[in-house]
């Protein structure tokens, strides 16, 4: 195995209203949040996804099914975290996160300094090497309806040295 692997993730969820909107381990004042079986966190299903896919250790979904009541509204944070720790036993260690969000609305600017801290906390890595970025997509699709929203997120791990 490579002593340097890259991962790609992508995850998205439903809008509804009712629900606390989690991006980045951050509650985010919205008038809708993230529909889903956990607290439906896109930014963090996306970067564990990464994770997971860089050692070829399936997706979130395979660890943590949504079909298994052990996870219903569960904190992602714990998620990461737990994929952090699956990737540490394989000998890994997250090098840097690059995300995007792509959602309508609310604007994000002053939510991912907090974002940046919590990943980096969880993942054992500065600040400066977690990316958190957002786009809008210009009012077209579900995602500029405010229907959904999407997130991105590539992840370096290298191996740790003995």
């Amino acid at each position: 195995m490579s002593r340097i692997r890259i991962g790609l993730g992508v995850d998205f969820h439903q809008l509804t209203e009712g629900r606390e909107f989690w991006l980045g381990g951050v509650l985010v004042p919205h008038h809708k949040g993230a529909l889903g079986h956990s607290d439906a966190d896109v930014l963090l299903h996306a970067i564990c996804d990464a994770m997971l896919g860089a050692l070829s250790l399936g997706d979130i979904g395979v660890h943590f099914p949504d079909t298994d009541n052990t996870y219903k509204n569960i904190d992602s944070k714990i998620l990461l975290a737990r994929c952090a720790q699956l990737i540490g036993e394989k000998g890994y260690q997250v090098v840097n996160v690059d995300s995007t969000l792509c959602l309508q609305a609310p604007k994000i600017k002053a939510y991912v300094p907090e974002m940046q801290t919590v990943i980096a906390k969880i993942l054992h890595v500065s600040t400066e090497d977690v990316s958190v970025k957002a786009t809008t997509t210009e009012k077209l699709g579900f995602v500029g309806r405010e229907e959904g929203v999407t997130a991105h997120a590539v992840v370096l791990l290298e191996h740790i040295t003995q």
